[in-house]
């Protein structure tokens, strides 16, 4: 099923349980531009009213690029007064906010360049997965811009301060290697066989019991808040609804039987 995106640089579709949303403005890298942080926060949002949906997998258009970062040549026009400006951010967080919160696991495919906002990008899904080619890296200091609270506070949240300020303060580009061990991604796969291994790992994610896997998502998204924003009581009340589901029973009874769960997400 194809989602109606306001864009045609961010496409759409859901294939079963799996959600997918492409970052198509190849011939710039995937530079997004404002039209497509807008498109973003749209197409997230009809992708959360899909029930039947249990993953989503982002990734960008051609071979070279998820994400090259913000459309540069368009700040002179977009981000040229403080109106602009604050309207650019707002499209800007508008979509971290809901890929953040996104209620289904969200999965980065990476192939080629991750950088700038394709870094923040990357960063707000929960899981990346990155071809042994590929490159990231967070520019700010050498362009003159501001880097967001909220987006130095995810940064420092996965990778832990020391990286988080050196990834930062030198600008420079990180391979594969090196960020998957300081944890910016979880795995690193050839290029040929990305799509296979990302697939594999969506599949694997879709079968699990829905009603976990999101009380799993808000527990850890809640860990990680400041203190004066975590609410525990809610994590608490999504756990004792896993044990009160039909998947519970469907899962309990199905080790005993030694067959596979057919989870319904109730």
């Amino acid at each position: 099923m194809e989602i109606k995106s306001p864009s045609p640089k961010i496409l759409a579709v859901v294939d079963k349980s799996i959600g997918w949303i492409t970052f198509n403005n190849p011939r710039r890298h995937n530079a997004m531009s404002m039209e497509m942080w807008l498109a973003l926060a749209d197409v997230l949002k009809q992708l959360a009213q899909d029930d039947s949906l249990r993953v989503v997998i982002l990734k960008g258009a051609g071979p070279k690029a998820f994400v090259s970062g913000a459309d540069i040549s368009e700040f002179g026009e977009k981000r040229n007064s403080q109106e602009q400006r604050d309207a650019y951010e707002a499209a800007f967080d508008e979509a971290q906010n809901e890929l953040a919160s996104f209620k289904n696991p969200t999965i980065a495919m990476i192939q080629g360049f991750c950088v700038g906002g394709g870094m923040a990008l990357a960063l707000n899904c929960d899981v990346r997965i990155a071809t042994e080619d590929s490159c990231f890296a967070i520019p700010a200091a050498k362009l003159g811009l501001g880097y967001s609270y909220d987006s130095i506070k995810t940064l420092t949240s996965i990778v832990g301060p020391s990286f988080a300020k050196d990834i930062l303060f030198s600008a420079r580009f990180l391979e594969s290697e090196e960020a998957q061990c300081i944890g910016l991604i979880n795995q690193v796969v050839t290029r040929e066989s990305l799509l296979e291994k990302v697939l594999e790992y969506a599949s694997a994610v879709a079968n699990n019991a829905p009603l976990t896997i999101g009380s799993i998502k808000a527990a850890v998204n809640e860990v990680v808040k400041d203190p004066g924003q975590m609410a525990p009581e809610y994590i608490e009340k999504l756990v004792n609804d896993c044990f009160l589901s039909e998947d519970y029973e469907e899962g309990r009874t199905a080790f005993v039987d030694k067959r596979k769960p057919v989870f319904k997400g109730s």
